[in-house]
């Protein structure tokens, strides 16, 4: 009984840590409508940061998951999180062209954060469920709380901004960013006190004859990370971009009035979607396979991608947006917007998918592997800042195309990729 219940706090420990990833990574595309009217080239670059610090913190957070444990790791996130948004309030207190870099280095010191809390929670989850399916199961399920942040921070930000204009600053966001401080605080305090299975602890003694790249299905898996990642950032940010457009470049006339807000509004929708989507699989995952669901969804979002590109921007349908001074408003938007904001359904699987399905069969290399993994979440900064290039010397839709190409190595990876065939490697 005991056992039972320390599983059950766990769990909803690992799922709140997953909601606070969410709620701090999407703070970063939002931001750059407010950073991108000074700097042209400093719209993804927020998220660019962020993301980058996966690149030198997936491996060292592995490690640590190995010599001081989950609970520790976790505490350590948590305080360098709490640093990291107040270097970002610290920049609208910054006068000059010095902001943009305290609010870069900001940034880039979350990234270590939610890439640390990353590495703890995904393999927690999955070994809390005992693989499989039902590892599968808990991993969407914390993936539901995790896409319900990721809904509230661009609507937050779209409401607080409204319109952007030349006098829009950090400084309008500053409610968001005490928030996401305080969040930070309390997760550490509630933390302090709460009982975490130590996996990892109990393995030191574990020799370790081959390492996770010995594994192919391992290997592919983490490209399909990176992908991924890149695919789940790119879709909304750069939907954001489309609507909240102000030089008329986007779906919009130039100075639209609320464009901003419906922006985020939109892009909020597909993080809600996600919920929506990870809620299902998180019903479903003990009867139906990842690998099924996997295969079924990356193909619908290619088709949907597709259709968003191709379909003319003057097709309109009614989407909710908020606008300061009138509310929640119906707005006309093309339906492209409604087509890529349903990707959320399909790309809400993925994470959880793909880690399930590159993590199963491994056995005591589950660690090592979380941290490659985490390593290979820089593509959530790579990507998208690929594709926002492609959108602003030749067109938004072109830009999608990126995407149909890392849907397509999705789809590959579910299909073929994800079966061990490295079963000979002792695990145990």
């Amino acid at each position: 009984m005991e056992k039972k219940k320390l599983n059950i706090v766990a769990v909803v420990t690992m799922c709140f840590i997953f909601a606070m990833i969410s709620f701090v990574t999407n703070m970063a595309a939002p931001f750059g409508n407010i950073w991108q009217v000074r700097y042209s080239w400093a719209g993804m670059m927020g998220n660019m940061m962020n993301f980058l610090a996966y690149l030198f913190m997936g491996v060292p957070a592995g490690k640590m998951l190995v010599k001081v444990g989950y609970k520790k790791t976790t505490l350590i996130a948590l305080a360098v999180g709490f640093v990291g948004v107040l270097v970002q309030f610290l920049s609208s207190k910054v006068a000059g062209g010095a902001a943009i870099g305290v609010y870069l280095a900001g940034a880039f010191i979350c990234g270590f954060s939610v890439c640390m809390l990353n590495t703890v929670v995904n393999p927690m989850l999955h070994i809390l469920g005992g693989g499989g399916n039902r590892g599968n199961q808990l991993i969407q399920i914390g993936g539901t709380l995790n896409s319900l942040t990721g809904t509230a921070t661009p609507f937050l930000v779209g409401v607080l901004i409204g319109t952007v204009t030349s006098s829009t600053t950090m400084a309008d966001v500053t409610p968001l960013l005490f928030i996401a401080m305080g969040v930070f605080a309390l997760a550490f305090i509630i933390i302090s006190f709460v009982k975490v299975p130590e996996p990892a602890q109990e393995r030191k003694a574990v020799k370790y004859e081959a390492s996770p790249w010995k594994f192919r299905h391992c290997v592919l898996g983490i490209i399909a990370i990176f992908f991924y990642v890149g695919i789940e950032i790119g879709i909304p940010s750069q939907l954001n971009f489309f609507l909240a457009d102000p030089d008329g470049k986007g779906a919009f006339a130039a100075g639209t009035a609320g464009a901003a807000a419906i922006g985020g509004a939109v892009a909020a929708m597909y993080w809600l979607l996600m919920m929506v989507g990870r809620a299902f699989s998180s019903m479903i995952s003990g009867k139906v396979s990842t690998r099924a669901q996997m295969i079924f969804v990356s193909s619908v979002a290619i088709i949907l991608i597709i259709l968003g590109i191709v379909l003319p921007k003057d097709i309109l349908v009614s989407m909710p947006g908020y606008i300061a001074g009138q509310g929640f408003t119906m707005n006309q938007v093309p339906v492209t917007a409604l087509l890529f904001v349903l990707c959320g359904l399909c790309t809400s699987l993925m994470w959880g998918g793909i880690f399930n399905l590159s993590v199963e069969g491994l056995g005591k290399y589950t660690e090592q592997a979380s941290g490659l993994f985490m390593m290979m979440v820089v593509g959530g900064g790579i990507m998208p800042l690929l594709q926002d290039v492609i959108a602003k010397n030749v067109s938004y839709m072109t830009s999608y195309w990126l995407v149909v190409a890392m849907l397509a190595y999705i789809l590959f990876y579910a299909i073929w990729g994800s079966k061990n065939v490295n079963k000979d490697i002792p695990v145990d």
